[in-house]
């Protein structure tokens, strides 16, 4: 099984990081660290969450986003493939998946913020 290896040595190579976990996805597997989604490994790659600043990295390395098919369409998503020469050099791959777990804790903070009910002031109810 490929996938069964690479799974493998993905996850040896982020040994470091604590709290890391690989859950079944679409197909694929999430990667994630505490509860943060961080990565995506899916048909033998590896994807990490980028946010703004860190995606320049990924695209001029020529490294391109995760995509699926859904209905017809092809929509992307922001995790960007790491590319091989970071994967092989795990302290490199996990300073990379140090970033990409910022960049997904900001944006969980970031919805989490934004999905919370607006209470009104006058409100005496909690």
């Amino acid at each position: 099984m490929a996938d069964e290896s690479f799974k493998e040595f993905v996850l040896d190579q982020l040994g470091a990081l604590p709290e890391l976990r690989a859950k079944g996805m679409f197909g694929g597997l999430g990667l994630y660290q505490g509860g943060n989604f961080f990565g995506i490994l899916f048909e033998g790659r590896l994807y990490f969450k980028v946010d703004s600043t860190s995606q320049a990295d990924y695209e001029a390395r020529r490294m391109g986003p995760f995509t699926y098919e859904q209905r017809g369409r092809k929509p992307t998503m922001r995790y960007f493939e790491v590319p091989p020469e970071v994967l092989e050099n795990a302290a490199e791959l996990v300073t990379w998946a140090h970033r990409s777990i910022r960049a997904a804790s900001a944006r969980q903070r970031k919805t989490s913020v934004s999905a919370r009910p607006v209470r009104d002031p006058l409100d005496s109810h909690p």
